[in-house]
């Protein structure tokens, strides 16, 4: 007989964007992404950080002060990180992430091919980035969904 209490699809595939986003060196946001096929299968993974061959300690990590100064030029978000590390064609994939995308990455979203997006925290909700990227995403016909009651338990009791 299998046993009944394995995890969904959705915690399954939230969990390695959340996990990816452990490797993030942002002290303030660490933000995760994984992109799944329709047949389930992790097609791309991405957290934020800086780009290849930069040195992490090279570059500011300050979320305020004057802009060169901070992290905002120079870190790539985990959604194009996940986009550009994927192994096929992304069409009709979804993708779920930790933190619902900024503008900038819907826009790779949409021409990617991604259908679907499913993340966990929008605490950006209602700021002009927001609002600009739900606008985009609606215009493309991208869905996008919270995901509620994520939770991935770990059984150390073998």
């Amino acid at each position: 007989m299998k046993r009944n209490n394995y995890i969904s699809w959705n915690d399954y595939f939230m969990g390695v964007a959340y996990l990816s986003a452990m490797r993030s060196k942002d002290e303030s946001s660490q933000v995760g992404a994984c992109i799944v096929s329709s047949q389930n299968h992790i097609v791309g993974i991405g957290y934020n950080g800086l780009p290849i061959g930069c040195d992490d300690n090279d570059f500011p990590w300050e979320r305020d002060g004057k802009w060169l100064d901070t992290k905002y030029p120079y870190v790539v978000h985990a959604e194009p990180n996940a986009i550009l590390n994927s192994t096929i064609p992304l069409q009709g994939c979804r993708m779920y992430v930790t933190l619902f995308p900024c503008n900038e990455c819907a826009k790779l979203i949409i021409q990617s091919g991604i259908r679907e997006i499913i993340y966990l925290s929008d605490k950006y909700e209602g700021t002009d980035v927001d609002i600009a990227s739900k606008k985009l995403l609606n215009a493309a016909g991208v869905i996008y969904r919270k995901l509620e009651d994520f939770h991935i338990v770990v059984d150390t009791n073998e």
